[in-house]
Order: C-alpha cells, then structure tokens, then sequence
C-alpha cells in the first residue's frame, strides 16, 4: 500500500460546511496527487508544528491564520513575510527594550506631553480588549498587549507614584521645576482646542452605532464605540506632543530610538495590513499612524538638537550612565 498523507494546510475554516438535520446530500471532492520523499517529510513537519501550537493554546484559528500564510501565499511572497515578521519582532523588542530604558532613567517630564502619556495607556488598552474580542491573531496581539503594559507603566512614571509593599502603601512625590510647569502649560493649552474638536465627534459616533449598527450586546456597543473613537481620532491625541514640542522648539525630550524604532515598524504594519487577518478599523490604522510619524520627523529637522549639551542627549537618545561614561573618558 503506498503512502497517503493528507494535507493539513488545504483544510481551512472557509471550506467547512454546516451539517444539520436537514441536510440531505453533501458533494465531496477528493483530489489525489503524487508526492515527493521531500514533500512528504516537509507536510509531516508542517503537522507536527500545527500539533504544537495546539498544546501551547492557540486556536482554531490562530491555527488557521498561520495555514493562510503557507497556503494562500506564493512561495516568494512567503519568504518575504518570513524576512519581514523577522524584522517587525526584532524591531519591536529593540522598541520596547529602548522604551523602557528611556523611561527608567528619566527624572524629569520637561518637554513630554503627559496628556499623550495618559491617552496612549488608555488607546492601547482598549485595543488591546477590542483585538481579543474579535479574536485577532495572536501575532497582533501579543504585541498589542506587551505594549499596553509598557504604557500603563510610564503612566505611573508620570503621576509619580511609589509603592512600598511592607507595609503596602501607593503615594505620590509632588516635585516639578520650571521646565515641567512650562510643559504642562502648553499641553493644557493643546488640550482645550483638542477636547472642542474631540469629544462632539466621539460622542456622535457612538450614537450613530448604537441607532444603525447591530450589537451584541452593550459591553459590545461600549467597547466598539470606544474602539472607533480611538481609531478614528486616536492620532489627534498625539497633537499635544506636536504642540509642546512647537511651543518649546524642541524635540529633545523624545526618546528618539524607541520612536525610529516604532516608525520601522509602523511602515511594516503597512505591509502585514494586508496579508495578517485583522479587524478593518486597525488596519486604516496603521496607515493613520505614519502621518504623524512624518510630522514628528519634520519637528526633528526644524527644531535640531544641540549634541553638545548633556541636559539634551541624555534625554534623546541617551541614558545617564553612557553620557557619564564619556565625561570620564573626555
């Protein structure tokens, strides 16, 4: 009897049929072909991986999602999505790694948008909520979250809160010095012309879902009304970073490696918008995100940062014990 292999990447979630009582005649198409030795060992790999991320929890799915990659694609398309999800988890490792780095060492808020701080920990998290709830796969999602963390964390960085856990304790450090005040001004002013624009628009929103677009439920109309807002005029919370930045006329308090390497990876996700399998309103997304990059990298032409001055470099690109280490070595 010779070999027969049937091949797991041709049975997807698209080519099922539902049987119920009713159902009378069912058409069934059997294709059979020859296989290589190669061939045969490859699908038996190819099983035995799908097998494995079955154990590690990933769904029917998620499972799918990775089928489509090797059977939907042509085989120089899948070597390019191989070569660039390579490059979008490195880049993403390098983004949090700096991201967190920068934040570590940073004792003052001078020149940072708060309000952006508090918004982006607030965005991503409800996408990260909306992205499980219209079951994503896991290779946005986990990003997604690993990124909510990160930003629910410079939240606390900002507000100054320190936890002391004998006994347990959450207290604020009140310190701000001139350079902070001067921020916060601008930000505030940023946020009194946004919030007139702003809130009109998200509230209207929510309101044409919940008289013209079914639900689930009323979690569901919540979480996707807040969703849209977020995705539909998330970008404009980022104007309060432009704005303090136009107000000061500076852009050194960005941490501009985490932000080169966000930017990398935002034109990547224009790439996987169109092959990951992603909810519509976060694939426009990625595409609304790269104009405010190029604003951002406008503000860093028109406002260039004196390397010279420690205050500066220590706050764009960075941390304290690299700069003390060239005062040692000059």
């Amino acid at each position: 009897m010779p070999i027969i292999q049937h091949d797991v990447l041709k049975s997807r979630i698209a080519n099922l049929q539902l049987l119920n009582s009713s159902t009378t005649e069912v058409n069934v198409t059997v294709n059979v072909s020859p296989s290589s030795y190669g061939s045969l060992r490859l699908a038996l790999h190819v099983r035995l991986a799908l097998n494995q991320l079955k154990s590690l929890g990933f769904s029917e799915k998620d499972i799918d999602d990775v089928k489509g990659i090797f059977a939907d694609t042509n085989l120089y398309l899948l070597s390019a999505t191989v070569l660039i999800a390579s490059c979008h988890l490195l880049f993403d490792f390098l983004a949090f790694k700096n991201d967190v780095s920068f934040w570590r060492s940073k004792k003052t808020l001078a020149g940072l948008s708060s309000r952006t701080i508090f918004w982006r920990a607030f965005s991503q998290s409800v996408i990260f909520f909306y992205l499980l709830d219209e079951q994503t796969s896991l290779l946005v999602l986990i990003p997604a979250g690993i990124s909510a963390l990160i930003e629910i964390w410079k939240v606390k960085k900002v507000l100054h809160l320190r936890i002391t856990w004998r006994p347990f304790r959450i207290y604020r450090e009140v310190t701000s010095d001139e350079a902070e005040k001067t921020t916060a001004r601008a930000d505030a002013e940023a946020m009194k012309y946004l919030s007139m624009l702003l809130y009109p628009l998200c509230v209207a929103g929510a309101i044409y879902s919940l008289v013209y677009e079914p639900h689930k439920s009323l979690y569901s109309w919540a979480l996707h009304s807040v969703v849209n807002g977020v995705y539909a005029f998330g970008f404009l919370f980022m104007l309060p970073q432009l704005f303090v930045n136009y107000r000061l006329r500076s852009v050194a308090a960005l941490p501009w490696r985490a932000f080169m390497y966000k930017a990398f990876n935002t034109f990547i996700d224009d790439v996987f918008a169109f092959i990951i399998t992603m909810p519509t309103a976060h694939r426009v997304a990625c595409f609304r995100d790269d104009l405010v990059f190029v604003v951002y990298l406008y503000q860093r032409w028109l406002y260039p940062v004196d390397k010279t001055r420690t205050d500066t470099s220590v706050s764009m690109d960075e941390t304290t014990e690299e700069v003390t280490d060239k005062q040692k070595n000059d």
